[in-house]
């Protein structure tokens, strides 16, 4: 990329004002296409819980998926250093508890757990917490449960916060931001008279016509708000049928979810994984029973077979090409990344 470029960036969910933002800042012309508005009510980011959980996730997903954890909870507080408005930010540890019945679910976690320690060794090591070293570390759990794991270091933030930041960012830093204007990189054509030099598509499901490996992973979450609850740290419950995390964010708000459904269904939550989600919420602490519901929200987040993030570049293939080539350049490409 030459010294001071113009940027197109396509789609204004997480990455796409991560990516602005990040382009601003370096002195590049950056105009940002979004097809819906500033709300952000179309972008996965804003309905996740935002845990930042390698180790914890390591039970259900892949090393590479650990590794690029381990390294964004380094990463997270150097971007949020970077906005002007204020970003909720704790790293706190996660803590893991389950109820008796279901120890030896709990056990074979653990197993999972110290495998992936095995591997990566540089992973803060998971403490086994009994009574009181667990009521000592959540007050809030105390005589609830027996015996938990911690895992120091880990953390989480608030996406809301953080998409509002990088909006304000944007707007300070002068990035064109074009609402309600649905585009894709067949409307450009970088390197020529009056076009951008670069185009970003940071769509996520928006590009399943392009890239017709791309799926949607349903999540559901609950937000609730329960004075009564005083969780210092993001809780998961271990269960062999609807395993939960709680994560609490500020003034006593907490985000409980999440169901994984391999479905791009949008509609709003069913009633069977609400009452899963809030009865198992309940045996976890009796104050969320006078919690007020807040919102019930779902979202499809884009996901590849591998659920690996790629990175694809089509600027020597495609983008000098004439429009028809171009198209049929992209169905070729979209063939051979399936």
């Amino acid at each position: 990329m030459s010294s001071v470029s113009h940027c197109v960036v396509l789609g204004a969910g997480l990455m796409g004002r991560l990516l602005a933002h990040s382009l601003a800042r370096l002195g590049h012309r950056v105009d940002v296409y979004e097809a819906q508005g500033p709300d952000a009510l179309g972008s996965a980011a804003r309905v996740a819980a935002a845990m930042l959980a390698p180790l914890a996730e390591s039970a259900i997903t892949e090393l590479p998926v650990v590794r690029m954890g381990q390294h964004a909870l380094k990463r997270w507080p150097e971007l949020l250093h970077e906005l002007q408005q204020p970003v909720f930010f704790q790293q706190n540890g996660t803590l893991i508890v389950w109820h008796r019945q279901d120890a030896s679910e709990a056990q074979r976690f653990a197993q999972l757990l110290a495998r992936t320690q095995t591997q990566l060794p540089s992973l803060p090591a998971l403490q086994s917490l009994e009574n009181t070293a667990l009521a000592e570390k959540e007050p809030a759990l105390q005589d609830r449960f027996q015996n938990a794991l911690y895992l120091p270091e880990e953390g989480q933030l608030d996406n809301r916060q953080l998409l509002a930041s990088l909006l304000d960012s944007l707007q300070t830093q002068g990035v064109g931001l074009h609402w309600n204007s649905a585009k894709s990189p067949e409307d450009f054509s970088p390197g020529n008279t009056g076009q951008p030099d670069w185009v970003f598509d940071c769509r996520g499901l928006g590009a399943r016509q392009e890239w017709s490996a791309l799926r949607g992973v349903r999540g559901e979450v609950i937000r609730l708000h329960a004075p009564e609850v005083t969780l210092q740290r993001p809780t998961r419950l271990i269960h062999p049928r609807y395993p939960i995390y709680i994560a609490p964010k500020p003034d006593h708000m907490f985000v409980i979810g999440a169901t994984e459904i391999e479905t791009e269904d949008l509609s709003p939550a069913s009633v069977r994984s609400t009452l899963e989600l809030l009865s198992a919420a309940y045996t976890v602490h009796s104050g969320f029973a006078e919690a007020r519901i807040l919102e019930m929200s779902s979202q499809c987040r884009p996901a590849f077979n591998n659920n690996l993030p790629k990175i694809y570049s089509l600027f020597v293939s495609v983008t000098y090409l004439k429009r028809p080539a171009r198209s049929q350049a992209r169905q070729y490409l979209s063939q051979k990344l399936r």
